[in-house]
């Protein structure tokens, strides 16, 4: 059949900003590598599974559109001959994935053109237009193409503190004084770090020195406030080198690095490289690493299956993405709700685009784990290099069956992370902070759509109990639309023998474990606070008390096993003892007021002070020619102690605020700060608070990150308030929960990390399918039972990260 001319005059090839969407279908996974292929649409490029699948989606989009013609994509995989890394290539010196060959030099390609007439579409016939068209889909990058980066580099940029170093008269270091590390007693003699403003050396901190690291040279900055640093060993005759700016807490670019080393009298032309750099260092950790997918015996676990054990391929560090929607498509609630809306909505989906519909993308993640079909073992040829799959057994004689290949969420990851600062790139991010941002997402599409929000099985509410500890009064406050339990882990490293000649310094430090019932205690126990008793009409100490109000159907537990070095989150693997049969909560419900109990009153809002401002500050910052609200803003803003140049870095920083020029806050009202952005939010949650404490933290702060995080480190107790949170959120998961008791939970799913930070190393999902199947491990597209070896649920629960526990009804 040929394609009538005037259908032939509605196609032209897709421009270059136009989405082709030829890899696989926006409605399900099936794609261009499976035996039906992929229809691409030449009208506007959406990609569909044919006629001949099971879902039809093809067919859904011409009775939908009216688009009639179509090209039907096969592709297929050449041979590859598995070859050794050359040694003669060079090094890897980038913190980059590794570029994949073109894609025609690894796969064939079978296209077929048709035409639905009807129910079903018909083979066309061959014509220079129609051939046209279809090279310029083959050679268009794809939609995935255009949403991932494949090979990426870590930028690597001046700072203020490279750019205005500012050194001493010249003094020469004797080479001698450059083997170890200056610090007496210490005696390292690599990872060492040659301060630029003093020449001070000084070892390097364990957890980015790849080796031994006893933290000298940021002691070094931290009594001097000398910001950089260069790493000897990595110095090369062209002046490159590792050089880090304590002040940014990053690799900085020091392109004045050959003056700054002949200040004492060291060379760039006559170093050579004897140490890797931390950029190698995490390359090579990147290549090498792998989360142990063998048991005790050494034999590789289990891969399984099946519906409900459906892997996610990783994109380029989308583990995180990976393990928190596995967790949540455990949940018969999110199971039910979105397997619905792939067969209900799919249907009826008004989108013209599929893969800009976030009602679509959930119902096709649903199908995709959850249908089983494509759940299924995959077989490589003997000569097959394809990386992350286990080669055929040495003199096999048929192609060995391995992992599964898992579906490869894309579109899903293109569409929720857009326009987010960091998910929306490809490096590696905190599960804790999508699963957050993912709920949040969910909750906003659940409103625009007026649709079932699935996560209401999260909500709960907490009862804030205040008694002043003279006149006993009581107050009682309900915090409603609580979802996620942030659970301080307490920290204290074990006790080891010392002996005269044991070496303890490079030793794995070790932590005693923790009960999570016993840090829920602590959560829930009173503490004293600062408090002025509207009935007492004095200041005095009050107790505070938060338990539970309401308890919810789904507990997501966070357990906060950070602590902060010069602001940055480190990881501590302290074990969390979590009971996974059987957690009884009832003693955490909260009793409401008692009948022997009296009333505070109400509090009254203090009387409006008259703010002053010093005179000395005010007349420093006038004097230099800003505005006099611009003055007195600054001033309020950081604190109103007459620090002028603390004012001056403000004003400076804040220049372009919309409301520098606006009136002050009424007297005696807190001074107004910028609303908090959603990345200082993030960088607060990363430290195990919630989203409610950050945005309170900020507030008093005046939107300083550094002084927010200390003030909450203060105030653990504080549960901040939505006040400022984006509109309806607060309310969503009002009055959810139950206060009935027992309150019994079983953990249904946990989030386990492996790596020294929360944006470093991988995550994995560990779900409990059934008492039958027990315990699955969810790495990526490796789908193994976890009842034994290296990756037992029960040993690797205790370091986990994000738990889930389901409520015993």
């Amino acid at each position: 059949m040929e394609v009538p001319a005037e259908v032939l005059a509605q196609l032209s090839p897709p421009r270059a900003s136009q989405l082709v969407h030829r890899e696989e279908c926006t409605q399900c996974y099936d794609d261009q590598d499976m035996p039906e292929g992929t229809d691409v649409c030449l009208h506007c490029f959406n990609g569909a599974c044919p006629s001949t699948s099971t879902n039809r989606h093809g067919l859904l989009h011409f009775q939908k559109t009216g688009h009639s013609v179509v090209v039907n994509i096969k592709r297929r995989r050449k041979p590859v001959v598995k070859s050794k890394r050359d040694s003669s290539e060079p090094a890897l010196k980038k913190l980059a994935i590794r570029e994949e060959p073109a894609e025609h030099e690894k796969y064939d390609f079978e296209t077929t053109a048709k035409m639905y007439v009807g129910d079903e579409p018909v083979l066309l016939g061959a014509s220079s237009q129609l051939d046209g068209l279809i090279a310029a889909v083959l050679s268009s990058m794809s939609s995935a193409q255009k949403s991932e980066v494949k090979a990426w580099e870590e930028e690597i940029t001046t700072c203020v503190h490279t750019t205005e170093l500012v050194q001493p008269a010249p003094k020469r270091l004797e080479p001698s004084g450059l083997a170890a590390c200056a610090v007496e007693g210490c005696g390292l003699t690599s990872n060492l770090w040659l301060c630029l403003t003093c020449g001070s050396l000084g070892c390097g901190r364990q957890q980015y020195g790849g080796g031994g690291g006893n933290g000298h040279g940021v002691a070094h900055t931290q009594s001097s406030g000398h910001p950089v640093a260069v790493k000897l060993g990595t110095i090369e005759p062209d002046g490159t080198a590792d050089v880090y700016c304590y002040a940014c807490d990053d690799a900085k670019l020091d392109n004045h690095l050959a003056d700054h080393l002949a200040n004492f009298g060291i060379e760039v032309a006559g170093q050579k490289k004897t140490e890797k750099t931390m950029t190698e260092l995490q390359v090579e950790q990147n290549l090498n690493f792998d989360f142990a997918m063998t048991g005790a015996d050494g034999k590789e676990l289990e891969p399984v299956t099946g519906p409900g054990l459906t892997g996610l391929r990783n994109l380029g560090n989308s583990c995180y993405m990976a393990s928190s929607l596995q967790s949540l498509f455990s949940l018969p609630s999110f199971q039910e709700r979105y397997l619905t809306s792939f067969y209900t909505h799919t249907t009826t989906c008004t989108n013209p685009n599929p893969a800009s519909c976030f009602e679509c993308q959930m119902g096709k993640i649903a199908d995709g784990l959850l249908s089983g079909r494509y759940s299924v073992p995959r077989q490589f040829d003997e000569d097959d290099a394809e990386p992350g799959y286990t080669p055929t057994a040495e003199g096999a004689s048929k192609p060995k069956v391995v992992f599964q290949e898992g579906i490869r969420p894309s579109m899903f990851k293109a569409l929720v992370g857009k326009d987010h600062p960091e998910f929306s790139t490809m490096r590696q991010q905190d599960a804790g902070e999508f699963l957050s941002y993912l709920l949040e997402f969910i909750r906003r599409s659940s409103r625009s759509e007026g649709t079932e929000n699935p996560t209401t099985i999260f909500g709960f509410a907490q009862e804030q109990r205040l008694q002043c500890t003279e006149c006993k009064g009581v107050s009682y406050k309900r915090e409603e639309g609580q979802e996620l339990l942030p659970v301080p882990v307490p920290v204290v490293v074990k006790k080891k023998e010392q002996t005269a000649d044991a070496e303890q310094k490079d030793e794995k430090v070790e932590y005693e474990p923790v009960e999570l019932l016993s840090c829920l205690e602590t959560l829930t126990s009173p503490t004293s606070i600062d408090y002025k008793c509207p009935a007492c009409a004095k200041n005095v100490e009050a107790v505070k008390t938060t338990r539970f109000a309401t308890f919810p159907d789904v507990l997501l537990v966070n357990a906060a096993r950070f602590q902060v070095d010069n602001w940055v989150p480190r990881k501590v693997d302290v074990p969390l003892l979590v009971p996974h049969q059987l957690l009884n909560l009832d003693k955490f419900l909260g009793k409401g007021k008692q009948d022997d109990e009296v009333e505070l009153p109400q509090a009254e809002e203090p009387a409006a002070a008259e703010v002053t401002f010093d005179a000395e500050a005010m007349n420093q910052l006038t004097g230099m020619g800003f505005p006099e609200i611009r003055c007195k803003r600054a001033l309020l803003a950081t604190g109103n102690n007459g620090d002028a140049s603390a004012a001056m870095e403000w004003l400076f920083a804040h220049m372009e605020d919309a409301d520098i020029d606006d009136p002050l806050p009424a007297a005696g009202a807190a001074p107004s700060a910028k609303a908090a952005s959603e990345d200082q939010v993030n960088e607060l949650v990363a430290f195990g608070f919630t989203a409610a404490q950050a945005r309170k933290a900020l507030r008093e702060t005046g939107g300083d990150l550094a002084r927010a995080a200390d003030w909450l480190f203060n105030h653990p107790d504080d549960q901040g308030d939505n006040g400022d949170a984006p509109a309806a959120s607060a309310d969503v998961n009002a009055s959810l929960g139950s206060s009935t008791l027992p309150a019994n939970y079983r953990l249904k799913a946990f989030i386990s990390h492996k790596g020294p930070s929360v944006h470093s190393g991988h995550y994995v999902a560990h779900v409990h399918q059934d008492d039958e199947t027990g315990w699955i491990l969810f790495n990526d597209e490796k789908v193994v039972k976890a009842e034994a070896g290296a990756q037992s649920a029960v040993d690797l629960m205790p370091l986990a990260y994000v738990y889930i526990f389901e409520r015993i009804k």
